[in-house]
């Protein structure tokens, strides 16, 4: 199954909400004073009770169509918020779709169309991969509070960096939970890629800066670091973030070269606030979503693309390391709304 295929398919639960919103929208009050169809149209031919295109087609009945009106425009406006793409954001894609179309009758088909446009609009610009520098070793540090897919998605990169001929090397910076050191060394071993440890409760930064030494004695094209990702107590976090930075330019004044957070697209609106929140307490260059698989809330990826402009490098929707691929905006937004291939 093609990539577009899995994510229409697990983006199920998403597109079913938002499609549900939308049919039941085009089929509201307004549907009811819709002219009736012309007496040709209504007429029964005697050989197989429906007409050329009804019987190619599967269909016995024209499209319902509403007006859209300033009603239609607010119940619009509805479906998407509660679809998790944002008050500001939903208020602006319904304007947009309104300026072609207020006054005229429009149909669910037409409406899916018409959001898939706009929200491919919205995510085009962020939809980057993550940049692969020529400088060796380029130091990734990844953020994300626990259980958003953090540590499943150093490995899957590792390993798909791997494959693309790229020597990696990753530290294993969450020294606090030993459940996500032992998932790293799991993938390390399936990718073949060195992974450094140590003893639970240790110094995170001085394990980032021995893994630098090792990244830059072996001459590995990436450094992958993960980091904890405890927001109970966010000034603890951001000192230990803060010093595995410093410590990492001491020897390379540069270092990390990409810090990526890693957000859980079950949490919706609340990712919005862990982007604020890790911005301030690190200088975040971009975002890779997971577990759009398992949410009816992959809209709130809209909602972050139009508010902070953050590139998003990668989407997952499942647990094998194909489930982690670049963005690409315009499958994802007619895979959100349900649009047709």
């Amino acid at each position: 199954m093609s990539f577009f295929g899995k994510l229409k398919e697990r983006l199920f639960k998403s597109s079913a909400k938002l499609g549900a919103g939308i049919d039941a929208l085009v089929a509201g009050p307004e549907a009811a004073d819709a002219p009736p169809a012309p007496p040709a149209a209504q007429a029964e031919p005697a050989e197989g009770g429906r007409g050329l295109f009804a019987r190619l087609t599967g269909r016995g009945a024209a499209e319902p169509r509403r007006l859209l009106d300033d009603a239609m425009l607010e119940e619009l406006e509805e479906v998407l918020i509660g679809a998790d793409i944002g008050v500001e954001t939903s208020a602006r894609i319904a304007a947009n779709i309104a300026a072609a179309r207020f006054g005229t009758r429009v149909g669910a088909a037409e409406i899916r169309g018409a959001l898939a446009a706009e929200i491919a609009r919205i995510l085009a610009p962020v939809a980057r991969p993550l940049p692969i520098l020529p400088r060796k070793p380029q130091v990734v540090l990844v953020v994300g509070v626990n259980g958003s897919g953090k540590t499943t998605t150093i490995g899957k990169l590792a390993s798909q960096l791997r494959t693309a001929g790229k020597s990696v090397v990753i530290a294993a910076g969450d020294t606090f939970r030993a459940a996500a050191v032992d998932q790293l060394k799991i993938w390390g071993e399936r990718a073949g890629v060195p992974v450094l440890t140590a003893p639970e409760g240790s110094d995170p930064a001085s394990l980032a800066f021995d893994a630098l030494a090792r990244a830059q004695a072996e001459g590995a094209d990436i450094l992958l670091v993960d980091t904890a990702g405890r927001l109970q107590n966010r000034a603890d976090l951001m000192e230990e973030l803060a010093k595995i930075v410093r410590v990492l330019r001491k020897r390379d004044t540069e270092a990390p070269h990409a810090t990526l957070l890693v957000l859980d697209a079950s949490t919706g609106q609340n990712a919005l606030q862990q982007v604020e929140i890790f911005r301030r307490i690190a200088d975040v260059s971009g975002l890779v979503m997971t577990k759009l698989d398992g949410t009816a809330k992959g809209g709130v990826l809209v909602a972050l693309a139009d508010r902070h402009g953050l590139p998003i490098h990668a989407i997952g929707v499942g647990e094998q390391i194909d489930d982690l691929q670049p963005f690409e905006p315009e499958d994802f937004a007619r895979a959100l709304v349900g649009a047709a291939d």
